[in-house]
């Protein structure tokens, strides 16, 4: 049986279990409406106007009538179908006539129905929601003119995106690969190009999440060769932190692939990484200069990579010596430290840019500080290394 619409909670689309009304006039049900409230929401998820009296009056009237029909479909052998208002969603989302403001509220629906409960995620990918949506949002975004969205579009766009990335949680990665179709690979990279900085996060999320499965591997690499993806990300490493932080997430993901590594090399992944790292310290954010600094120490095993960094005075300076000693950040010292040797064992100019910088006082502290052992051995070599170049370059002068 199916259960009728107004014995369901607009938020839960569950049958009422404690049924309450706000001074709005509409009803929720008692933990919803709470969770809804200590998020910090001042207004009433239906009419979405403001509440001027937060407080909730239990709904007698509604708890008998609910409790009077499941008597009656007991005695009728009846059962509920669990799954009939979660189709009535995906209708909704569907059909020709919904606006896309409707589907935007859906979409909204959606998401808030599947951070409830892990159990409503499953009951969305069992009734197909993630291969429609991937086949709503990259078919609709190849049907349009994507230089000028319009409101609605964007916001159907970054929701419907943020829907996916909830149900991909779950492991069905195998519904991406309908993006290995022309069209749809189309479709994506016209997204990520004149798409909002939201979607370009969350599209950057998805790059990222593609590279953790096989079943998904040939999609990855396929989309990791499109140079106007890799540019793109490149641009997002120079942008504010949370845009910065995808890019360089999915960026590393990309370069576990050799001949995407190479392509990012090729487009100028050495001086973002650089800004990155730089903005990052400029920010004070203590989690996301040692992901900058592990991917340059990986890196900087190659030797073309080497050479745009020493072609990039400002990098060592400001980069690598500024980040070896960093109270907050004492794993990125540690990247810091091997990046430096990196560059320091064969280069003269490396060695004397470091110097120049301040390494050897840098160097000093980290010796002093509670970083690891191994930090504090590498550390030691780079010391020695750069006294003995120092040492050098005096007796030159003398």
């Amino acid at each position: 049986m199916a259960v009728p619409h107004l014995f369901r909670c607009p938020i839960s689309l569950d049958l009422f279990t404690d049924p309450v009304t706000l001074c709005t006039g509409q009803t929720y049900d008692r933990s919803s409406i709470e969770k809804w409230l200590a998020a910090g929401n001042l207004t009433c998820p239906v009419t979405m106007q403001r509440l001027h009296d937060p407080s909730v009056v239990p709904n007698h009237t509604l708890r008998h009538l609910i409790e009077q029909w499941l008597q009656l479909s007991c005695e009728a052998g009846g059962t509920i179908d669990p799954d009939r208002a979660l189709i009535a969603l995906r209708h909704s989302l569907e059909s020709p006539e919904s606006t896309l403001a409707d589907k935007v509220h859906t979409l909204r629906r959606i998401q808030v129905l599947s951070a409830e409960s892990p159990l409503k995620c499953a009951a969305f990918l069992r009734l197909g929601f993630l291969p429609m949506l991937l086949e709503l949002i990259f078919g609709y975004a190849e049907s349009r003119a994507p230089s000028a969205p319009s409101p609605d579009h964007v916001h159907f766009v970054d929701q419907a995106l943020s829907c996916i990335l909830k149900l991909l949680d779950l492991g069905e990665l195998q519904c991406l690969n309908m993006l290995k179709e022309q069209s749809k690979l189309s479709s994506f990279l016209a997204l990520f190009e004149h798409g909002t900085v939201t979607t370009k996060i969350s599209l950057c999320r998805l790059v990222e999440t593609m590279s953790s499965s096989f079943q998904t591997k040939e999609l990855f690499t396929m989309l990791g060769h499109r140079f106007q993806l890799i540019r793109g990300m490149i641009l997002l490493l120079h942008q504010k932190p949370e845009v910065s932080e995808a890019a360089i997430k999915a960026i590393s993901s990309l370069c576990s692939v050799e001949s995407i590594r190479e392509i990012l090399l090729r487009e100028g992944l050495i001086n973002g990484l650089l800004a990155y790292i730089l903005h990052a310290k400029t920010q004070e954010r203590a989690s996301a200069a040692p992901l900058g600094m592990r991917l340059l120490e990986h890196l900087l095993g190659i030797e073309k990579a080497k050479e745009a960094i020493l072609d990039e005075p400002q990098g060592i300076t400001s980069a690598l010596v500024k980040t070896l000693f960093r109270i907050s950040d004492l794993e990125g010292s540690d990247s810091a430290v091997n990046s430096l040797i990196h560059l320091c064992y064969d280069s003269s100019e490396a060695r004397e840019a470091a110097l120049k910088a301040g390494a050897l006082t840098q160097l000093l502290l980290l010796l002093q500080s509670q970083c690891a052992d191994t930090t504090k051995t590498k550390a030691r070599m780079l010391l020695k290394l750069l006294r003995s170049s120092k040492r050098t370059t005096n007796k030159k002068h003398a």
